[in-house]
Order: C-alpha cells, then structure tokens, then sequence
C-alpha cells in the first residue's frame, strides 16, 4: 500500500448516525507504511482496561477534527491503544495541523488482521496478531486497535469488527 494510505473506509454508509457500518472488505492483512502520518492524540481514562470518559473525549474530538475541517473523509481512522488498566490513548487520522490539540506524528511500518466479537477477546487478537506478525517474519513492537464501532452500533449491525494494528520492525 502507499505512504500514508489506508484502506477504504466508506463513512457515508451511516444508518445509525454514530457509527458508519464498517465494510472489513480490503482491511485484512494489509501492510501499512506511515511517514509522517498526522494524527490528533487524546488520552482517556479507564478502571481496568474499561473507558469511563470516552463517551465525551471522542464527540469532542471528532467536533474539534469537524471544525478545523481536518477531516480525512474515507482515510479515517483511530487508532486505540491501552497504556495501563487506567489509561488509553487515541490517534485520530487528519487531513490537517488542528490548534489547541495535540498533534503527533506517525512513521513506520505496520501490519492489520480484522477479528469480529467482543472487545473482552482482545487479549486474545493481541496474542493471535503476535503469532500472525511472527509467521511474517517481523518483530511487534506495539499494537494498536481500531474499533470500528462503538457497542451500540455493533448491536445494532450485529458485527463487531476490530481492525488489530501491529507496528513492525
């Protein structure tokens, strides 16, 4: 895949008016190559790996993303990643630099599997993403998640997709 792309995430697929039905179609085992990929960092709180205010981080980030018209339309993506059972942090992709957030930027190379379940599985990806990246010849330097929806709309599609992200080297 090219620097800085992603695969298809086609937002406009919408019934819910949270999440966009995720189409996991071209997002498995893909490699991913960042250079200086912009993304919006927030962190979040957690009481055991469980988030307690992600349900007023990402409204406020995704208004801030809105705003600044930083949008990445069909290039979107979050990558999630827990720090302690009491803290995660979340990179939004951006089109743009976004004032009064902080902005990071990613370079390297990174492997995805898609899994499909309940988020309690994902000791259980992260473990099956090591094997998978291991096979591949590569170490796994940190793993990322990109949940593709939030517990409402996966009730509602009655999928829940999980893209597992591994930065390699």
């Amino acid at each position: 895949m090219d620097i800085n792309a992603l695969p298809l995430y086609d937002i406009s697929d919408n019934p819910t008016g949270c999440c966009p039905r995720f189409n996991p179609a071209g997002w498995d085992e893909q490699d991913l190559h960042f250079k200086d990929k912009l993304f919006v960092k927030v962190t979040t709180r957690s009481i055991f790996h469980i988030p307690v205010n992600m349900g007023s981080v990402f409204p406020d980030t995704f208004k801030a993303i809105e705003n600044a018209n930083a949008n990445s339309d069909n290039n979107f993506f979050v990558f999630s990643r827990d720090l302690s059972p009491w803290q995660a942090e979340h990179y939004f992709a951006v089109s743009k630099e976004i004032s009064g957030q902080e902005m990071v930027k990613l370079t390297g190379d990174y492997l995805t599997r898609i899994f499909e379940g309940p988020y309690k599985n994902a000791p259980k990806w992260q473990k099956e993403m090591a094997s998978y990246v291991k096979a591949q010849g590569k170490e796994m330097t940190k793993t990322y998640f990109f949940y593709t929806t939030c517990p409402k709309c996966a009730k509602y599609y009655a999928k829940n997709y999980v893209v597992v992200v591994a930065e390699i080297h």
